[in-house]
């Protein structure tokens, strides 16, 4: 072999094989890191939509009261500043006599349909689920004389400890 002859070997070394593994191996790690991700999140998609339409509910509750005047404007308030709506969070109950959530008279803990071995909905083998790991916390708050900050505040858990607020504004005029 001629040492001054130029070097036309071809192939790769052993320094960009595992350049080349590296790079590869940082790529399914973002990869897998991507599907745990997804996984979290679809498990706690129901949780969360549950959460969304319960606060919802509170809200939609709290205006029909005052729209259809089952409430005076000083009763659409917390219990410590003389309302009907219990401070701090509550189980996630059934509305009492009065339609409304989070009031002293609200029912048993709620629950909902999950499918039975049969795997479908709306059938005799269905089982109740109570929502038992839910909590609704209801503030009320003063803007102006005739004017409130509803904040309606769903915890659960899911994949750990979350929360979802709900917050509007609601006036004394229907």
């Amino acid at each position: 072999m001629n040492p001054s002859a130029s070097r036309t070997d071809a192939g790769f070394t052993l320094i960009e094989t595992l350049i080349a593994m590296l790079v590869l191996a940082g790529g399914f790690l973002a990869l897998a890191q991507a599907f745990a991700l997804g996984l979290t999140s679809i498990s706690s998609g129901t949780p969360h939509l549950i959460a969304r339409e319960k606060a919802a509910e509170a809200i939609e509750g709290i205006y029909a009261a005052r729209d259809s005047q089952l409430l005076d404007w000083d009763d659409l308030q917390n219990a410590s500043s003389g309302g009907v709506f219990l401070d701090d969070a509550r189980s996630l109950t059934e509305a009492g006599a009065d339609s409304l959530v989070n009031t002293a008279d609200d029912g048993d803990i709620e629950t909902i349909a999950m499918p039975g071995a049969d795997g479908e909905l709306g059938t005799e083998d269905d089982e109740a689920q109570p929502l038992a790991q839910f909590t609704r916390e209801i503030e009320i708050t003063g803007v102006s004389a005739n004017l409130r900050r509803l904040r309606v505040i769903i915890r659960y858990q899911a994949g750990g400890s979350q929360e979802y607020v709900l917050e509007t504004l609601i006036s004394a005029f229907a």
